[in-house]
């Protein structure tokens, strides 16, 4: 964000630098501009992040650590050479106000009002660690012999009470320091104690049978495959469907077989011989020889076949009777 606020800025035709020197001084305002509105009375407004748990004592609501305000920051005073910063803001839930300053003796934040804060530090005294000297003890070492004398007393008792603790520690470290041969070690000995696989069981829990050369010969026989390849199938099944008739058979009719050989020969196309239909005026047809007499009683003219059935019409006895 910063550069872009450096870029793109526009020079109005009076702008003189030598006189104005930037544009803020141009047009009479602060780089900072809201956050300094107060720097005159010495408070600069920042982004604050709450340093630790807190309760408010406006509304009793609890105010976790790292919520950010909008912090009034000024300066109260200093410790040795370092400033001490005190920080006012508003609690987002309640009008109460909140002020923390920093503790440069302590590397820590104090609350001065407006809350209380949530007990989560860690006593080193409780937890049984050695302390750093104070600033007053390590004056009072500097200065007494007496009190250094005492001071030296207590730390040789207390290194003879944390002796055995102390060896016990170096001693399992130089025990632990090869890791990789301890884990060598280790892993050998699992493997050891490991019980061994167990055979694998079937499914059913049935003993089965040593294996004999008849049981292979009639599991080869059991082998699934197909007599006819893909190629073969095709040509069949387009031989099947070439040779099939093209019209169903007529009711009462043999079923037509198809032509010897199976090469897809078709059957002759019909005429009207063949269906009978008869024109009028055609020549009857001749009757081939051996043929048998068409009638059907014994006396009938044997010479002289009756005529085909035809499927045209005659009208002339018709006419003739009503005429």
């Amino acid at each position: 964000m910063g550069e872009r606020k450096g870029t793109n800025k526009y020079y109005p035709p009076d702008f003189d630098p030598a006189k104005h020197r930037s544009l803020n001084k141009y047009h009479g305002s602060h780089p900072l501009r809201e956050r300094a509105r107060k720097l005159a009375q010495g408070i600069l407004v920042i982004r604050f992040e709450m340093p630790f748990n807190i309760w408010c004592d406006g509304c009793k609501n609890h105010i976790g650590m790292g919520v950010r305000y909008n912090a009034e920051k000024r300066k109260v005073g200093n410790y040795y050479t370092t400033p001490i910063y005190r920080f006012r803001m508003k609690c987002h839930l309640c009008v109460n106000h909140i002020e923390l300053q920093t503790d440069p003796a302590g590397c820590d934040y104090v609350i001065v009002s407006g809350a209380r804060r949530k007990e989560e530090r860690w006593d080193m005294a409780e937890n049984q660690q050695v302390l750093p000297t104070e600033r007053e003890a390590r004056e009072r070492l500097a200065s007494d012999a007496m009190f250094r004398l005492e001071h030296g007393a207590k730390d040789r008792e207390c290194r003879e009470r944390a002796e055995p603790g102390l060896a016990a520690l170096q001693h399992f470290q130089s025990l632990w320091k090869d890791d990789f041969g301890l884990n060598c070690r280790l892993r050998s000995r699992f493997r050891e104690q490991k019980p061994p696989p167990e055979p694998p069981r079937p499914g059913l829990g049935i003993a089965l049978l040593p294996e004999e050369p008849q049981d292979r010969r009639v599991a080869a026989l059991l082998a699934l495959r197909s007599p006819l390849s893909y190629e073969a199938k095709q040509r069949q099944k387009r031989s099947e469907i070439s040779a099939r008739p093209w019209f169903p058979a007529a009711t009462g009719d043999p079923a037509r077989k198809p032509a010897p050989g199976g090469g897809g020969a078709r059957s002759p196309a019909p005429t009207r011989s063949t269906l009978g239909i008869i024109r009028r005026g055609d020549p009857a047809p001749t009757p081939k020889r051996g043929a048998e007499p068409q009638g059907g009683e014994e006396g009938g003219d044997r010479s002289t076949p009756p005529p085909p059935p035809s499927l045209v019409a005659d009208y002339r006895d018709s006419s003739s009777d009503s005429s």
